[in-house]
């Protein structure tokens, strides 16, 4: 099936502070945040007309912004209305929802301290990738690219300019037949995917590495919860890469991957087992939840 371009679709996206038709959503050819990667976004999804942990990602919204040198000029509260805006303006109740900040045209230079700060935001019908196929599993590459040390990027930032590398191995990966890549932090020891965060079950224990130079995902967060409520001890540890042979199981967590098992890693294999399949149920169980029932399940 082609793909349909996401310059040529119907519906709307809301435009600091108003809903415009999609297809006119532009921005000029010398924005800062083309040129100087000076931007700053959010992915979301929504369950049953609820964002999901919505004031979360708001905040994160914010706070990236900050850590970029910019105040996005709009509250978390008006954020927070603006996504269910433009979801209602689409007729979407299950979406993700992409909002994002960026520097616009005043200066196209390194030095950006003049220009306008803009927040747009989409939303569009995305389901999982995998779908029911979640539990089957994900296979892995390991990058050649690694994450970069928390003093060389703004790496506790959802900034746009941190998912070059991301692009770059997952590309590779497809090439060579995974679906995805296995990221490294700076100094050797395993992170994340391009996109989500990951867990091993090693007997009985989950372990997952300590998010210092990338980001600590809101899924990621709430599987760690929903393990503790099972009993499932968290481990968060530096993991070397040959732990990966200790693994019974490994999966992982992002919004957009939501929980996906993963069957290889280089050449690795695991079998999805008790502990993915659990807390992929339980994943799936919270997001239909109302979200203050949300809030007393999983901080």
């Amino acid at each position: 099936m082609p793909l349909i371009p996401f310059d040529d679709r119907d519906g709307f996206i809301w435009w600091e502070g108003k809903l415009i038709p999609w297809r006119d959503a532009k921005i000029h050819v010398l924005s800062h945040g083309l040129h100087y990667a000076s931007a700053v976004f959010e992915g979301e999804r929504a369950y049953a007309g609820n964002i999901f942990k919505l004031q979360a990602h708001t905040e994160r919204l914010i706070n990236s912004g900050k850590i970029l040198g910019f105040d996005i000029p709009f509250t978390a509260d008006e954020i927070n209305k603006a996504c269910y805006e433009v979801m209602a303006a689409n007729n979407l109740t299950d979406a993700y929802i992409r909002p994002i900040a960026w520097r616009g045209t005043e200066q196209i230079a390194v030095s950006a301290q003049q220009t306008k700060i803009h927040l747009a935001i989409a939303c569009w019908n995305w389901p999982n990738f995998l779908g029911a196929d979640r539990l089957k599993g994900v296979t892995l590459q390991t990058a050649h690219w690694r994450r970069p040390h928390p003093q060389t990027a703004p790496t506790a930032s959802k900034a746009a300019g941190l998912y070059m590398i991301g692009t770059l191995s997952k590309h590779t990966a497809e090439a060579a037949g995974f679906t995805d890549s296995l990221m490294l932090t700076w100094d050797g020891f395993l992170g994340e995917s391009t996109g989500a965060n990951m867990f091993m079950a090693i007997d009985g224990k989950l372990h997952t590495p300590v998010p210092d130079c990338f980001l600590d995902g809101i899924t990621r967060r709430t599987v760690i919860a929903l393990a503790k409520a099972r009993g499932i001890e968290i481990i968060e540890r530096h993991i070397p890469p040959e732990d990966l042979t200790l693994a019974q199981e490994v999966f992982l967590a992002g919004t957009a991957a939501e929980v996906t098992a993963v069957r290889q890693i280089d050449d690795h294999h695991f079998t999805p087992g008790q502990i993915t399949e659990t807390l992929l149920h339980d994943y799936e169980a919270l997001v239909l939840m109302a979200p203050e029932e949300v809030a007393k399940r999983a901080a």
